[in-house]
Order: structure tokens, then C-alpha cells, then sequence
């Protein structure tokens, strides 16, 4: 296990550091491959940080950013994480990036997830930076305890691609990246904030059952080193 904690004052803080780190990574990418590529999640959390990385002066054209994971709900829907990620993030400078989405109208989430699949499978591999947020129940992406494609979703030796899940605490049924395809990211965070999400990521620390907290499989067996970003 290799991981760095960065710990801030407040949210605005670990926003304005997350965003300055991120841009380096994607500026250093794109100056040595001509590309770069970004995965980021949804929910509250990294609303300020898409807010404060999209006024980054880099060279957005040639970024690519896509979703960890994403509901099988059009990008219309309020529970949408392309919504989310089109209100935040793709919009000032950064609203010359490449969008790849995960959703599409498809017949099937199996369907859309194979689609995904084929339209991801155009980047550069690993993603240059992958950014992870972690559920009071221990999920990451949608790796949810009790999900059906769990211990598949998991497995590092299946190759990467973009999966569906459902699971109890999911909702909507969800499509996901692959472990594999989000563990050797050249920059991995795990962004979260407040004292439960600090006390939910001693609890994965302590144990090493996946099936219980599949976040601990990000933070026991990641390729890369894990940068934590945390505030109060």
C-alpha cells in the first residue's frame, strides 16, 4: 500500500490545491504524448473542484475527460453525472475539452456499457489522471458492496472496460470503469471531505475484505500510489 495523505483547512482549500495538481498533470501529458485524458466522479464533493479547474489555463483541446462511472440515465436527468460534470466543469477554459460520455441510448445497460467500452478504448492507456470519491458504505466508482458484478469488477486480470452494476445502495442500475482499467492511473486520487467520510477511510484501512468496503481493493492494490485528499 502506497499513499500519501494531503490534508486541507477547508473544502475551498483542497479545491484550489486538487485543480492546480490536476492541471500540472494534465499540462505535463499533453506536453509529453500530445494528450491527455482525465476520469472524474460524481456527487457533491468534487463540485468545487470542477468549478476551480475549469478557469485552468491549459490546453483543453487536447484533453479528454470521462466519467469513473455514471447512472443509466440520460445526461438530462438530475441524478446524472454528465450533468453534474457539463453544470461544473465543462465550461470557461475547460469548455474546449473532448467529452467522452459513458450513457448512451441504448436498448440495455449491457449495451451502452459495450459502447462506452469501444469509445474509450481510442485513449491512451493508463488515463493520466483518475480522480475517486469514496460512499459512506465503502464504494468507489460503482463498486458497490453486494453489487453483482463486484468480484468481476475487481479483478485485475479481466481487461479494462466499461461494465454495468446494480446493487441495493446503487439506485439506477450503473455503468462503471473496471478496476483495471482506473488502478494504474499516473495520478490517483481519492477526494473525499467531512469527519464521516475520515472515519468510513479508517475503517477500510483497518480491514482487507473487499466485499465489505471495495474501496479498500483501491487502497490495497492499486498499481499507483493513492494521493488522499481530505478536509473537514
Amino acid at each position: 500500500m502506497v499513499m500519501k495523505e494531503n490534508i486541507f483547512e477547508n473544502g475551498a482549500a483542497l479545491a484550489a490545491a486538487l485543480a492546480a495538481t490536476v492541471a500540472a498533470a494534465l499540462s505535463a501529458a499533453v506536453a509529453a504524448r500530445g494528450e491527455a485524458s482525465i476520469a472524474v466522479s460524481g456527487g457533491s464533493t468534487p463540485k468545487a473542484f470542477f468549478e476551480a479547474l475549469s478557469r485552468e489555463a491549459i490546453d483543453w483541446e487536447k484533453v479528454t475527460v470521462t466519467l469513473v462511472d455514471e447512472r443509466f440515465v440520460p445526461a438530462d436527468n438530475p441524478r446524472s453525472n454528465h450533468l453534474l460534470v457539463a453544470t461544473h466543469l465543462l465550461k470557461n477554459a475547460a469548455a474546449n475539452a473532448r467529452f467522452l460520455p459513458l450513457f448512451s441510448p441504448a436498448a440495455s445497460a449491457e449495451e451502452a456499457a459495450e459502447r462506452a467500452t469501444e469509445a474509450a478504448a481510442v485513449l491512451a492507456q493508463p488515463f493520466d489522471i483518475v480522480v475517486l470519491g469514496m460512499g459512506n458504505d465503502g464504494h468507489t466508482a460503482s463498486f458497490f458492496p453486494g453489487g453483482n458484478h463486484l468480484a468481476e469488477a475487481l479483478d485485475l486480470s479481466l481487461p479494462r472496460r466499461v461494465m454495468t452494476m446494480e446493487a441495493e445502495g446503487a439506485g439506477e442500475t450503473r455503468l462503471t470503469f473496471s478496476f483495471s482499467s482506473l488502478q494504474d492511473a499516473r495520478l490517483l486520487v481519492l477526494h473525499i471531505e467531512g469527519a464521516e467520510k475520515k472515519a468510513v477511510l479508517q475503517k477500510a484501512l483497518a480491514g482487507t475484505d473487499e466485499a465489505e468496503m471495495p474501496v479498500r481493493a483501491v487502497l490495497n492494490r492499486a498499481a499507483s500510489p493513492v494521493e488522499i485528499y481530505w478536509a473537514p
